[in-house]
């Protein structure tokens, strides 16, 4: 799910430092195997996300949303903790107390709290493919609040994928779901994370925001409940399994993804990104029966292409500077 897709923005984070040092004192990896390696590490990292999902939605059918995002809160916290513990660092500094560090943390519950309760009120298939048009929503964003030089193309991009979320929702359509707005909620909290990160001091560590994200789920889980008046229910068996199984392959999806972009060209890695809807449609079609209508699959098409397209500009405009 979003979590630690959520927490691309920590390897989208580590980029940014990479591309900030002088070329000298960037680790650079050549070659075919590197890439090749780097582009099978990005799809595996992007098949972990989307089992992640799958789990939080099989898990959101009976436990309330507000428990399932305060206990992956919960979890992801502990993991990312010991992890500061493993290297020697602590987890509670003055940057947590930066105004972007708790932007950001605030930007990770509501994007959180959004997806979440879209893929427990609607289908798998939708909700990942709104969930595609966040790099579109980085570019507008970056555009109106960061003053970033946003050209036509890219301009007209946004709207393009503007377009396909309007086909996917289809609000004043017989078909309209109000619960899909959610997806969008999720949309816009997860741009205003990342739009916090790339105003982030450079010494603040990658765990220390990875677990101080989790750490946001869990008052934002719990309030969200007592706010919706659900009774916490105690998990069965499987479902602490599942809760397991998310965290691991959250975890382990993160890592997957890190490597890609450290030993990968960001040409061939960044697009792979989109290869999550792929494998989120499979998982939706075998295991929930969904069978998204055309227009769905026409909505997705252009989200994933306009938000290509956009991607491949940044990425050329990053060469010419």
């Amino acid at each position: 799910m979003v979590w630690l897709s959520r927490l691309t923005l920590c390897a989208d984070c580590n980029i940014a430092r990479r591309m900030s040092q002088s070329p000298a004192t960037i680790p650079l990896t050549h070659g075919h195997a590197a890439n090749r390696r780097a582009a099978g590490l990005m799809v595996g990292a992007m098949a972990m996300f989307a089992v992640e999902d799958a789990g939080i939605k099989t898990l959101a059918a009976r436990l309330p949303v507000g428990q399932v995002l305060a206990t992956l809160g919960l979890l992801g916290l502990c993991v990312f903790w010991a992890m500061l513990a493993r290297d020697g660092h602590r987890m509670w500094t003055r940057h947590l107390l930066l105004r972007p560090v708790m932007l950001r943390n605030l930007g990770e519950a509501i994007g959180s709290l959004g997806f979440t309760s879209a893929l427990a009120l609607t289908d798998l298939s939708s909700a990942s493919a709104i969930l595609q048009a966040l790099p579109l929503a980085l570019v507008m964003g970056g555009a109106l609040f960061l003053g970033e030089r946003v050209g036509w193309r890219r301009w007209t991009a946004i709207l393009v994928g503007a377009a396909g979320v309007l086909l996917i929702i289809r609000p004043g359509a017989a078909g309209f779901q109000p619960q899909s707005l959610l997806a969008l909620v999720g949309v816009a909290g997860l741009a205003v994370r990342d739009l916090a990160t790339r105003r982030m001091p450079g010494d603040v560590r990658s765990h220390q925001l990875s677990a101080a994200a989790f750490g946001s789920l869990i008052p934002g889980g719990l309030l969200l409940a007592w706010v919706l008046g659900t009774p916490l229910l105690v998990p069965s068996g499987a479902e602490t399994l599942g809760f397991l199984g998310c965290i691991g392959f959250g975890v382990a999806g993160y890592a997957m993804m890190v490597t890609a972009t450290r030993v990968g060209e960001a040409s061939l890695v960044a697009p792979l990104r989109y290869v999550r809807l792929v494998f989120a449609l499979m998982i939706a079609v075998a295991v929930f029966g969904e069978r998204p209508d055309a227009a769905t699959l026409a909505g997705a098409a252009l989200i994933v292409g306009s938000g290509g397209f956009a991607m491949w500009r940044e990425l050329r405009r990053g060469r010419r500077s």
